[in-house]
């Protein structure tokens, strides 16, 4: 439709001997202004001598003269020289129709058909907590991988974790002096968390204590020599239960992964790497390897590849990252990574090496950063003992959710599937509504309110719509188009909207398009719930109205399924 509208402003600006090359079209925030508006002749005014309202009157008058499309019903001037299209009856009936067919396919496109892309997100470290941070990159990374999956890409997710380093030395460290974190009769969630709070104790010392830092360096090289057995059976106990608790993590949050890549196996890779390029694009300086970025970009800076210890360093492994995604994957056209913001000035440096050894990668490459989660105390690292980590939100979100739910009709099975969904749904929309780059304030009681802007709020609405219809089944009220309201409803007016914010949200990367959209569909829908009778075997627009519930649940869950958050059929 969009396309028919600007077809038909160049024809009628032709005929009125104007040419212009582009033309904007937008939809106008107040839905009594019409469907489509342009401010073409506010544009084009000045460069010929008309005034603008004056330009307007005559292009609309053209237009009404050219138009020949039912689905396109008037036109008016307004303010200082826009012109509003407002669509017919049978355009939107049309536009319901074509959704009830599409179904759960509503809103794909194949702007992306045939490209095969690489989503890297979340990237825990084994034994440290999923921290706040992580529920971020994981949210973000799911429904791009989701969007650009519902525009025809072929997606793989990817998850990137540190399975050697400072911080398992660290950990280890902590278990060894405290034995109760030792302790292998819970479950591996409940191991998991003792690991994590071993390694803030060795965190913490290792900042504060000389001795102990001396003591953690040591561990640190006896993991990676794998010289020590005692270690070694830490080591390997540790990997495996805070891996699995990962999982269950990744479970609840609606994500599995196709490839994992340990920094272990990429830091040999870019090792190589590096030292092949000494005296090309990287520098020896005081025994370690460094690479200069200043000198090809200004903004960038020098940042150390190796170590004076001959030890490589992150921006190492992240070159071997690079090379293993493109290996695994060669017919790759873009590797998109999500981290936070504090990332992006390390990995500009990195990309830029990349560039000069494998320009193709760096062609390749997308870089997408957050902003920081924060709660009422603040950033939170898990560098502090006043932790409060990503789990432990999700745990405390479902247990604010199950008192608050009405569980009348509810098993317990039931109620803590619809708890768990509905907290996931809180944190991710939390999350998912703003635009990636800034940062967020998690209120944990807005967050859960099935009143206003949330993630239960959208669910409601589904579960309400879901309710609906089925009250029509049983009394057999099916979707039909014979009998039309005259009245055009504003939940109408948004639903064929869908198809151009998924376009939108994956040409920019940005799901807060689609977020913001299923909330305005939501309190449209609500608002048609509330000042109509759906279901009524005396009312001959009863199965219209049916039908334009089914297009709502349709578009709704759809959009539910691209934010990574599930749409319950009851709540």
């Amino acid at each position: 439709m969009e396309q028919k509208i600007k077809n038909l402003i160049k024809d009628a600006l032709k005929n009125l001997n104007i040419e212009v090359s582009n033309i904007l079209l937008e939809h106008p925030e107040d839905l009594t202004y019409g469907d489509y508006s342009t401010n073409v002749a506010l544009a084009i005014a000045k460069n010929i001598g008309e005034k603008p309202k004056h330009l307007a009157e005559k292009i609309a008058k053209e237009l009404k003269r050219l138009n020949i499309d039912a689905t396109i019903e008037k036109f008016e001037v307004a303010g200082a020289g826009f012109i509003n299209f407002y669509l017919s009856r049978k355009f939107f009936s049309g536009s319901v129709e074509e959704i009830l067919n599409k179904g759960f396919d509503v809103g794909k496109n194949k702007i992306l058909a045939g490209k095969k892309i690489m989503v890297e997100y979340t990237d825990p470290n084994p034994f440290k907590p999923f921290h706040i941070g992580h529920l971020m990159t994981n949210a973000i990374g799911e429904s791009l991988a989701r969007i650009l999956e519902h525009s025809g890409a072929d997606i793989s997710r990817a998850n990137y974790y540190g399975d050697v380093g400072l911080h398992v030395a660290k950990a280890i460290y902590g278990l060894l002096k405290d034995t109760d974190l030792q302790n292998k009769a819970g479950s591996h969630n409940e191991q998991a968390s003792n690991i994590g709070k071993a390694y803030v104790l060795g965190a913490e010392v290792y900042e504060s204590n000389d001795f102990a830092k001396k003591e953690i360096d040591e561990i640190n090289k006896k993991i990676y020599a794998r010289s020590n057995k005692e270690i070694n059976d830490i080591y390997d106990w540790g990997y495996k239960v805070t891996m699995e608790a990962f999982e269950d993590l990744y479970k609840m949050l609606g994500t599995k992964f196709d490839f994992y890549f340990p920094e272990s196996q990429m830091a040999p890779i870019g090792e190589d790497i590096v030292r092949a390029n000494i005296g090309k694009i990287f520098d020896e300086s005081d025994g370690a390897i460094v690479f200069k970025a200043e000198k090809y970009d200004p903004k960038l800076h020098t940042r150390v590849f190796i170590t004076s210890q001959g030890l490589p360093t992150y921006e190492t492994k992240e070159f071997g990252l690079t090379e293993e995604k493109f290996k695994t994957n060669p017919s790759m056209n873009l590797s998109i990574t999500v981290t936070a913001n504090e990332q992006a000035d390390y990995m500009k440096v990195v990309i830029k090496a990349i560039s000069l050894i494998n320009p193709e990668h760096e062609k390749k490459m997308l870089h997408i950063t957050h902003g920081m989660m924060r709660l009422e105390g603040g950033k939170m690292s898990s560098r502090r003992g006043n932790v409060i980590t990503g789990e432990s939100l999700i745990r405390d979100t479902i247990a604010l959710v199950k008192e608050k739910m009405d569980t009348r009709n509810l098993d317990e099975a039931e109620k803590n599937k619809i708890a768990e969904a509905v907290s996931v749904a809180a944190i991710k929309y939390s999350i998912l509504r703003s635009q990636i780059g800034s940062g967020i304030v998690y209120d944990v009681e807005k967050s859960v309110s099935i009143e206003g802007d949330s993630g239960p709020y959208l669910q409601y609405s589904y579960a309400r719509a879901n309710s609906v219809l089925e009250k029509a089944q049983k009394q057999n009220i099916l979707p039909d188009f014979e009998k039309l309201p005259e009245e055009i409803f504003e939940i109408e007016k948004l639903l064929y909207r869908f198809p151009k914010v998924v376009l939108r949200s994956s040409s920019l990367y940005e799901p807060h398009h689609i977020a913001n959209y299923l909330i305005e569909i939501a309190r449209a829908y609500n608002s048609f719930y509330g000042n109509n009778l759906i279901v009524s075997k005396d009312d001959p627009i009863s199965s219209y109205k049916v039908a334009l519930t089914y297009a709502f649940t349709f578009v709704m869950k759809t959009g539910l399924y691209l934010l990574g958050i599930e749409a319950p059929q009851k709540m």
